[in-house]
């Protein structure tokens, strides 16, 4: 893994000004591609230990802004940005940030249970569990394939919420370091069936404040673990590609949900109702917490990642609702309170 060196938020901030827009695509001098590269650095607080480095990470940055501006010309319903992957090569951002375990048996295997929200026969046209007050802020796993243990936390903080009343961030890196034995392997792959049958054995998650997030696995600690914050009495998996069922869940808790996000335009997706290519391979962990249409009659889910606020419309996504794009109705759960 590239090693980067922090600027101070100062810094950062004083070249925030000098951002540039991003224009329809044209031949751009190696002069000011070189300008553009360096005010990215600046806003992301990057430098790299040596000039070879620097020069590797600048010929990604390129690739990266003509294929952005490729796609901007097609005036598509959603936008690019050159995020904090932009110096990233596809590869090792899918080697550094898909985390989730393709786990193909859930695919064909009924809900655990039966459909807890097959009674509601009138879902709200729209809703959004931000303005319900059962939603932590955007959290960042960093460069550790967990997304599958922040998606189920997630869902658990949510319902944690509706249940109790109290919204309360809890302990991604409790499930990281503790969730053992099965196929989830730490920083490098898991599942959320696995984090959510641990919390439930466990009796419960510990606050994040508590167990704080490292972004590497460690040792499961027991001491800092004892305070139960989130509890849940079991959990259940929506039958895979039904997204009707899928809404009915999102009506009533947000749910954590496996996904195709090892895309180019995934991986810099910005704003918009996202429409792009993505297949259906399931390698990265998300939680759905609502949908609504768009202006322009595109329905969509909302949803929340874990790549920190930099990354799409403040750490959120709107993607394109009744066509399971990326496989967003493949492996969904919610948890049980």
């Amino acid at each position: 893994m590239m090693a980067r060196l922090s600027f101070s938020l100062c810094a950062a901030m004083f070249f925030v000004g000098l951002w540039l827009p991003l224009v329809a695509p044209r031949q751009l001098e190696e002069a000011t591609m070189s300008i553009r590269f360096d005010q990215w650095m600046a806003i992301n607080g990057v430098e790299y230990e040596s000039i070879e480095e620097k020069e590797k990470r600048f010929n990604v940055f390129k690739e990266n802004l003509r294929l952005i501006e490729s796609v901007h010309a097609d005036k598509r319903s959603y936008k690019l940005s050159l995020n904090k992957f932009a110096d990233l090569s596809l590869d090792e951002f899918r080697e550094q940030y898909m985390g989730l375990r393709a786990d193909a048996a859930v695919g064909k295997k009924a809900p655990v249970g039966p459909f807890m929200h097959a009674n509601l026969s009138a879902p709200p046209d729209t809703i959004d569990w931000r303005e319900k007050g059962a939603v932590t802020p955007i959290k960042n796993q960093e460069a550790c394939g967990c997304c599958w243990a922040f998606s189920a936390v997630a869902a658990v903080e949510s319902i944690t919420k509706i249940k109790t009343g109290n919204l309360v961030s809890l302990s991604e890196q409790e499930v990281l370091d503790c969730v053992t034995g099965g196929v989830s392997r730490g920083c490098i792959s898991g599942l959320m069936g696995e984090a959510f049958r641990f919390i439930i054995n466990n009796g419960g998650l510990a606050r994040e404040t508590d167990y704080p997030y490292q972004s590497i696995q460690g040792t499961c600690d027991a001491q800092k673990s004892s305070s139960k914050a989130g509890t849940i009495t079991g959990y259940e998996r929506i039958l895979s590609g039904d997204e009707d069922s899928l809404l009915l869940a999102v009506a009533n808790q947000p749910v954590s949900v496996g996904i195709d996000g090892s895309g180019f335009e995934f991986k810099h997706y910005s704003e918009g109702v996202f429409t792009g290519d993505c297949g259906t391979q399931m390698n990265h962990a998300v939680t759905i917490i609502g949908y609504g249409t768009a202006d322009d009659g595109t329905d969509y889910w909302l949803i929340k990642n874990s790549w920190g606020e930099t990354w799409g419309d403040k750490g959120y996504m709107k993607l394109k609702r009744g066509v399971n794009l990326c496989g967003v109705a493949v492996q969904a759960s919610y948890p049980d309170a």
